[in-house]
């Protein structure tokens, strides 16, 4: 996980337009019609409609998918109560990840009122607003009357996430953790320590599963709650133990099963996790020092079941795996609570998905798979893309058979369809080829390793988890840089290439290698040994040979130096007499492949050929059905001379030697984005009734411009490349513009071409 500094944090919500969210505009609004629609005069018809029937109110605005993110800042993460202005930057986060995870619109409120009665009207009085409230960060006990009146006063969900969030996301996790140490919930001893909102509300949940009240032992900072103690409140009261014989952690832990921590750090020690039971449960959900560490409860017991509210740790208890979908199934169904339905629900949902395989671009399209059920993965991960529509369709049902629902789905297959195209699953590509790499992270050089994008990009792919950097260059330089840039070198090869002792004997056997294969190209060993003092000669034959996996490079590098190395050393695969590069745009209407843009500048009749068939093999790989337009100025014809000649013999290749592959141009590109207008003036196009996801473009000036137009023009998508296609091995390009994260974007992409070369092999 990537070291947070407060300068980091401080600039991140900083810079450009402050704060983390804005309101964007759902309607047209260039004209003069369109703005009076918009306001006045037309704005007062469906105010009319709402007047008639109040629930039209989520025909005609956006109350169905608004959820209002409250907080009076009195119990703000673990900083305590910093006041309602103070926690803003927190209800700006919740919200933000409302929208990101799930389609959810939130506006942050901060109410600066601590008298319990007052903050319920005030919050009562802004709800005809929205359609869910998310209460966030109120203290205990205070937090438990609000949310009773206000579910009861009101007509909307309301649930505050600190207590329910983490309760249903350990519950989903406890479920799955017993299955995994073979135990009974109704059989086990549970120790809880703390006895806020989260620990109250986790309990309570235990216990609708079947976990036993007489089983279970709830410690606050006074040690053991037990029911001979004064001054109780109800909440206490309600797990208060009748045993007289324990009275501090470390009595109450002996032969426990499970252990839940929502207190302080360290204060669950190795001795005492000794004397827990066989195959010990160990939730420590303190942030960011848990009761215990990862590493001591492990070495107390190397069988411990173990969960962390960190990311850096397996089986993270984390709330965006649940209240983004609870809220979501609840505003779909329009319902009026939150109910304990709902909760064990979504409970179900989540416990559920981490049973099932694994899907990530690999595991579909080539059967790779790491994640599987058990000690280490027994809580889905946020990433996981069908949260989305299991634990929403959950909460939605559970809505409709608890009664609270007044809004009934009844198109289920269409419904998980509109949770797909809501997110566009596509959005989340990024952090699925990251999730796919950290399965099966490989060694990947970097050759410009004193360059410092190149070098900060090794270090946060090596934080991020999705490589093994290998940087070549200077090592006293690379250092020296790191230093300058405070970047943590630890865990990262450094090579040398004029490092006699190490990298002389590479050399060499490299050398004598790529000699013999060139032999009769006109190479001597002499030539081949002074090419491996050139770190992409050097690179790319660590990767030929095995002693590293994937190869990046380009920061410095022409272009057509770098194909040239990588003809002589790699190679084009079998079928091929080219290799080209293609850019991923990934944008809120799709993702989109585009091609060549990178590598062939004046593509004739065959390398475009081979940039087509590349193209379709490639989407492929994505696990993406290609639908393919050849692009150009003219469409189907329209002009004989030129591009659109060739572009369109290729076509007709194309089509012959591969009948079902959906490819058809030449076209303009508005014709191969309008599918309506498309079929309408061509009827006869292969692309019929299709959207097209890939554009091939006719030369490198065309395809580059267009990517890095759109790249320059929006701010909405992210465009992920170069991509290289047709390589006999995971060899990939970047150009002296990338971003540190464009690198690590294919840093992330080669290590998937390594994992699944590797599978091949296998």
């Amino acid at each position: 996980m990537a070291k947070i500094t407060k300068e980091a944090a401080l600039l991140y919500h900083s810079q450009g337009k402050p704060g983390k969210i804005e309101i964007v505009p759902t309607k047209p609004y260039r004209t003069q019609t369109d703005l009076s629609l918009a306001y006045s005069p037309g704005v007062a018809e469906p105010c009319l409609e709402i007047q008639q029937n109040p629930q039209d109110a989520y025909k005609y605005t956006n109350k169905g998918n608004l959820v209002a993110v409250i907080s009076n800042g009195t119990a703000v993460l673990g900083l305590g109560d910093i006041g309602a202005m103070s926690g803003k930057p927190v209800m700006e986060g919740k919200s933000l990840l409302f929208k990101i995870y799930a389609g959810v619109d939130a506006f942050d409120i901060e109410v600066d009122e601590k008298d319990p009665e007052k903050f319920i009207q005030a919050v009562k009085a802004i709800a005809p607003t929205f359609g869910g409230i998310n209460l966030e960060d109120i203290k205990a006990p205070e937090c438990f009357e609000i949310e009773r009146r206000l579910k009861e006063e009101l007509d909307i969900p309301v649930m505050h996430d600190d207590q329910h969030g983490t309760a249903i996301i350990s519950c989903a996790g406890l479920i799955n953790a017993l299955i995994v140490a073979d135990k009974k919930i109704e059989d086990v001893k549970i120790v809880v320590n703390g006895a806020g909102a989260a620990a109250i509300s986790c309990t309570k949940l235990y216990c609708a599963f079947g976990a036993r009240h007489e089983n279970i032992v709830m410690l606050d900072s006074k040690g053991v709650i037990s029911k001979d103690r004064p001054g109780l409140n109800a909440q206490k009261l309600e797990f208060a133990t009748s045993r007289t014989d324990i009275h501090t952690l470390e009595d109450a832990i002996k032969g426990a099963d499970v252990f839940v921590g929502l207190s302080k750090g360290n204060v669950l020690t190795k001795d005492m996790v000794r004397t827990m039971a066989e195959k010990p449960i160990i939730f420590a959900l303190a942030n960011p020092v848990p009761e215990i560490s990862y590493e001591d409860a492990k070495e107390a017991n190397p069988e411990v079941l173990m969960s962390t509210g960190r990311t850096d740790y397996p089986n993270q208890i984390n709330n965006v795996i649940g209240f983004p979908y609870i809220f979501r199934g609840a505003l779909d169904t329009a319902a009026s609570a939150i109910n304990e339905e709902m909760k064990m629900a979504a409970v179900r949902a989540i416990a559920d998905l981490a049973r099932r395989p694994v899907p990530d671009i690999v595991n579909r399209a080539y059967q790779v798979r790491n994640f599987t059920f058990g000690p280490d993965y027994f809580i889905p991960k946020p990433v996981d893309p069908r949260l989305i529509t299991d634990v929403s369709m959950a909460v939605a049902k559970a809505a409709m058979d608890s009664g609270v629902a007044r809004k009934p789905i009844t198109d289920w297959k269409a419904y998980r369809q509109q949770l797909r195209e809501l997110m566009g699953q596509e959005s989340k590509l990024t952090q699925n080829l990251y999730d796919t790499a950290r399965l099966n992270p490989k060694r990947v050089v970097y050759a410009e390793g004193t360059h410092p994008k190149m070098l900060e990009a090794a270090v946060k792919a090596k934080e991020e988890g999705i490589c093994r950097p290998i940087l070549l260059g200077n090592d006293v330089q690379i250092r020296q840089i790191a230093a300058e840039m405070d970047l943590n070198l630890e865990g990262i090869e450094i090579l040398n290439l004029r490092d006699e002792a190490k990298a002389a004997p590479m050399r060499m056997r490299y050398a004598e290698v790529l000699a013999k294969r060139k032999q009769r190209a006109g190479y001597t060993l002499q030539e081949a040994i002074d090419k491996m003092y050139e770190r992409n000669y050097f690179g790319m034959m660590m990767v030929e040979m095995g002693d590293a996996d994937a190869f990046i490079t380009g920061l410095y590098t022409k272009y057509s130096n770098t194909i040239k190395v990588a003809h002589e050393v790699i190679g084009v695969q079998a079928g091929f007499k080219n290799f080209g590069a293609m850019h991923i745009v990934n944008s809120k209407k799709g993702v989109y492949f585009i091609a060549d843009t990178l590598i062939n500048r004046h593509p004739d009749e065959d390398t475009l050929y081979d940039i087509a068939k590349l193209s379709a093999k490639t989407v492929r790989f994505f696990n993406r059905t290609p639908v393919i337009a050849m692009v150009s100025y003219s469409n189907f014809g329209t002009d004989n001379v030129g591009s659109p000649t060739i572009v369109h013999k290729v076509v007709d290749r194309m089509q012959a030697d591969f009948p079902d592959l959906a490819i058809d141009g030449e076209m303009q590109v508005n014709f191969a984005f309008d599918r309506e207008l498309r079929d309408e003036k061509y009827p006869f196009t292969r692309l019929r009734g299709l959207d097209v996801n890939t554009l091939i473009f006719p030369n490198l000036t065309s395809a580059n411009s267009s990517y890095k137009m759109i790249k320059g023009m929006s701010d909405d998508c992210e465009v992920i490349g170069p991509i290289q296609m047709g390589l006999n091995k995971p060899i990939h390009f970047t150009d002296f513009e990338s971003s540190v994260r464009d690198i690590v974007n294919i840093t992330a992409v080669a290590v998937i071409d390594a994992i699944v070369l590797e599978k091949k092999w296998q």
